[in-house]
């Protein structure tokens, strides 16, 4: 009877969860198309390495490795699991009758160690939540009774597992001690009982954790904790790892017909931003490495994602029709001011739920989509409703507005006149593209300069010093001079998707003209931009970063250095957030570093490398000032100085500005050089030059 008992409350629960799971799918339809499924292997990999491997939950060096051990323990009890579901479905049924014993026994001893494992896992993450209370667990409407309640689930699974099993043991199971490790001493302890009180504990005790895995199963679609099952999912659907192309903003389409362009609300983002809501843990750990919230600005990534999941679950029962089971929201859930249809529909994800202070305040750094364990790309969000403000409300700081001009009528986002571009070049024989093309000749690569390394007069120094190294190093290459124009990469991030394409296509039909196969740039946001989002638009080049090509000369031995191991330097590098996190690079510049000062020491910020943090300027904070909380570029040159260093190293003419400006302000005489700087100050002969052809 008790077998009928239990297919009842399984066909049950099963129907109540396969409801919740297509209402939840129905409402991911809400949002728009966005294809997921090229570059398999890449999405294969990433599914095996940050979803099963857990190797981002694993960056945080405390929990990290203990809700990964609770994840992996999560997957071994499943085999566990189902066999519950099947001894209570067919009656005597046990891996016992179909295992020869040795595998059996060794599935008893994996379930009971992983209980214990698990067990204990459980009590530190409670412990945590409840007596330690990390900060960034705090805030942004986090739902600790819900994680509390979640993780005293888990350990009743985890306890009834054991009491089960050794209920088992006291009515005469024949296990050998060994393969119940954890059992085997309880039901030591529970032998006085009798034959009829161990089976009611053992039927008790098995209920409770059937149960409990049914409404665990059930519980899921109305908590955050619905990550458990969207998660592997949300992973392999994201393109959030590996350099190049992750790191791209989405393609806009400007001859739609359409009065919104951008995302105001849900129904205007992608069903992949909306899954991501479903797969956020609330963990915090997006937010808690954001520059910007650090500082003391409004911005959360962590809030912006539970926000989208709120606004989701608000509107998207009234669009695609009925509301949730019992009138259950999910957790977190808004409603209407009224509770009437139109009240939520008056709503919307900008505005209601999202301010444009936060949105502004992003400095695109990509930190808190590096670090989320479920590969959430918080970022698309941003730059969507950027999109938004911009090319639908004309909603924008005021400060960047002079910016967008220049950038219109110059081709920069200063008031700097084309004219002017080439002017550090002035006595340095650097050939234009139009010369060399005249003459009949080639070069070898294309440089890039950007303009800050054309128009800012301490960039300019970078680029002389590369241009230097070239010549030193017998490379034939050219510059476009006046013809080069901004690639557009200000305006995208700051939501000007029109004028970037404009300005993109024009920088593309320019270097389609002279047939340009290979470019080399000392800015990395230019190199990302050219690289990896002009595609998009049919410009496809080979671009490097002038780090990564000055690592390669060095190594090939192709620049003359002086012979002497140079002066002795302590020195700290600060990554480029577009070179790092967006692209991957970070050995070519501490490699070039070390080449050309063979007796130079690199100390390290301890926050560094892909958790590097960001100078402030990226998602053109750059035209916008910081009136709130701590100066980002004060914070990181703190940082820098901090580490006792004589000078610090860039590679970025953005980063070079930020952290001059914060050294100014705290009164630092520590200097800052760009890579090529560094380089070029150790070249064998005065100027650098050798004859070359060009």
């Amino acid at each position: 009877m008790s077998h009928v008992a239990f297919a009842f409350v399984l066909a049950l629960a099963l129907a109540f969860f396969s409801y919740n799971a297509q209402r939840l799918v129905r409402y991911l339809r809400i949002g728009n198309g966005d294809f997921r499924l090229n570059d398999i292997p890449r999405r294969v990999w990433n599914l095996f390495m940050i979803g099963i491997a857990q190797t981002k939950i694993l960056r945080d060096p405390s929990a990290g490795p203990v809700h990964a051990l609770v994840f992996w323990g999560f997957l071994v009890l499943q085999v566990g699991a189902l066999e519950i579901i099947l001894h209570g479905l067919i009656p005597g049924f046990s891996y016992a009758s179909i295992l020869p014993a040795p595998l059996h026994w060794l599935f008893l001893v994996s379930q009971e160690l992983t209980a214990g494992a698990v067990l204990a896992a459980v009590a530190w993450l409670l412990y945590r939540r409840i007596v330690v209370k990390p900060k960034r667990l705090q805030g942004d409407g986090v739902h600790s009774g819900d994680a509390i309640f979640i993780l005293s689930v888990i350990g009743g699974l985890m306890v009834t597992l054991i009491v089960t099993a050794a209920a088992e043991r006291v009515l005469g199971a024949d296990i050998p001690t060994m393969a119940q490790p954890l059992s085997a001493p309880l039901a030591g302890l529970l032998g006085w009982m009798s034959p009829g009180a161990a089976t009611i504990v053992r039927n008790t005790s098995w209920w409770i954790h059937a149960l409990l895995i049914l409404t665990f199963l059930n519980y899921l679609p109305y908590s955050k904790h619905l990550h458990v099952i969207v998660s592997l999912p949300n992973t392999f659907l994201s393109n959030t790892s590996g350099p190049g192309t992750v790191g791209a903003m989405k393609p806009m389409d400007l001859e739609m017909e359409t009065e919104v362009f951008g995302a105001a609300d849900v129904t205007h983002l992608s069903w992949k931003n909306l899954l991501d809501g479903y797969a956020c843990t609330e963990c915090g750990r997006c937010t808690s490495v954001c520059p910007a919230n650090l500082t003391g600005k409004l911005l959360s990534p962590r809030k912006i994602v539970v926000n989208t999941r709120q606004r989701l679950l608000e509107v998207a029962p009234v669009i695609v029709g009925g509301d949730d089971v019992f009138g259950m929201p999910f957790i977190g859930a808004a409603k209407g001011d009224d509770g009437t249809r139109s009240a939520v529909l008056e709503h919307k994800l900008l505005d209601n739920f999202i301010t444009e202070e936060e949105l502004w305040a992003c400095t695109s750094c990509r930190a808190c989509v590096y670090e989320c364990p479920v590969s959430i790309d918080q970022l698309e969000i941003i730059n969507e409703m950027r999109r938004n403000l911009v090319l639908t409300e004309s909603r924008f700081p005021e400060e960047i507005l002079p910016a967008f001009e220049s950038l219109e009528r110059n081709g920069s986002p200063w008031a700097f006149q084309p004219s002017e571009r080439e002017k550090w070049a002035e006595g340095m024989d650097v050939p234009t593209m139009a010369e060399m093309w005249e003459r009949g000749e080639r070069p070898d690569i294309l440089f890039w300069v950007g303009c800050m390394g054309s128009f800012d007069d301490r960039a300019k120094k970078t680029t002389v010093a590369f241009a230097r190294i070239l010549q030193a190093a017998g490379i034939k290459f050219a510059i476009l001079g006046q013809e080069e124009s901004c690639n557009g990469d200000p305006a995208r991030r700051m939501g000007n998707e029109y004028l970037y394409q404009m300005l993109a296509k024009q920088a593309i039909e320019t270097l389609d003209r002279y047939e340009v196969t290979t470019i080399v740039t000392s800015c990395p946001h230019c190199f990302h931009q050219i690289g990896n989002e002009f595609p998009q638009l049919g410009g496809n080049y080979e671009v490097i970063h002038h780090s990564t090509y000055i690592e390669r000369l060095l190594a090939d031995e192709m620049v003359p250095l002086k012979h002497d191991d140079g002066q002795k330097l302590v020195m700290a590098y600060h990554d480029s957030c577009y070179l790092g996190r967006y692209n991957e690079v970070y050995d070519a510049p501490r490699e070039a570093l070390k080449r050309a000062l063979p007796v130079v020491t690199l100390v390290e910020a301890p926050r560094s490398r892909d958790k590097g943090l960001c100078c402030g300027a990226g998602g053109g904070r750059m035209w916008m000032e910081e009136r709130v909380g701590q100066r980002i570029n004060v914070e990181r040159k703190q940082e820098l100085l901090a580490t006792g260093a004589d000078a610090v190293a860039v590679a970025c003419p953005f980063c070079m500005t930020m952290l001059n400006d914060a050294g100014a302000k705290l009164e630092s005489t520590v200097p800052v050089y760009d890579i090529a700087e560094v380089v070029a100050s150790r070249l064998q002969t005065g100027d650098g030059r050798r004859e070359t052809g060009g």
